[in-house]
């Protein structure tokens, strides 16, 4: 086990380390079939995408129902709920293309941690999903631009939701655009995983009577 696995896992329980094993396993094992994460990652999923996602959890403060948008293979939404399979949070993951849905479903399983998975565009499913229960956190890694994310997100980011959003080294652009948006709250913070990367943390100033 490398030095910065080790420090990881330090801080994690025993049957999370068990479960994230087994997503390691099934994530190298579906790669063949299906790209769920850049091959250049393979050789460091613990890092690129297991820690990278669970650093959102000392970032967003409080939470109780959390929902990642575009989830993928996973990152961030599975993490987090696997980090919290043993509490009384859900977690729910929105995904379009059905052999990721399919892939989600066998980590869920297998990995026995609850999740609710919803299969479809986020356009179509979000709206709906805040109507009937309103959210802590959304979330998002590597799905879009600042200014499409913002769209996206609205249905929850207008009931309150803290939006978490991970970003690769590129995220200078976007901060104009991010500078600009004066209804929101806006932070920037230091990737754990990636040190040109970011996390950005926007809060709707006026929830419930937004518009983006």
């Amino acid at each position: 086990m490398t030095e910065w696995r080790r420090d990881f896992a330090e801080g994690l329980k025993p049957a999370t380390i068990e479960r994230l094993n087994v997503y390691e396993d099934l994530l190298q094992k579906w790669q063949r079939k299906i790209n769920l994460v850049s091959e250049s990652t393979l050789a460091n999923v613990w890092n690129r995408h297991f820690r990278d996602s669970y650093q959102l959890l000392d970032v967003v403060g409080s939470w109780t129902r959390w929902v990642d948008i575009g989830s993928g293979g996973g990152f961030p939404g599975l993490v987090v709920a696997i980090a919290n399979a043993d509490t009384n949070r859900s977690v729910h993951l929105i995904e379009a293309d059905k052999r990721k849905v399919a892939f989600l479903r066998e980590v869920s399983r297998e990995t026995g941690t609850a999740v609710e998975i919803h299969t479809g565009r986020i356009e179509a499913i979000l709206p709906s999903l805040c109507e009937r229960q309103q959210f802590d956190i959304v979330s998002a890694r590597g799905l879009a631009p600042i200014a499409d994310l913002v769209r996206l997100a609205a249905p929850a980011l207008k009931s309150g939701a803290l939006g978490a959003f991970l970003k690769g080294k590129d995220f200078a652009g976007e901060l104009t655009y991010l500078h600009s948006l004066s209804n929101f709250e806006s932070r920037v913070v230091e990737s754990q995983s990636e040190p040109n990367a970011r996390i950005i943390l926007l809060r709707w100033n006026e929830p419930n009577s937004a518009r983006v």
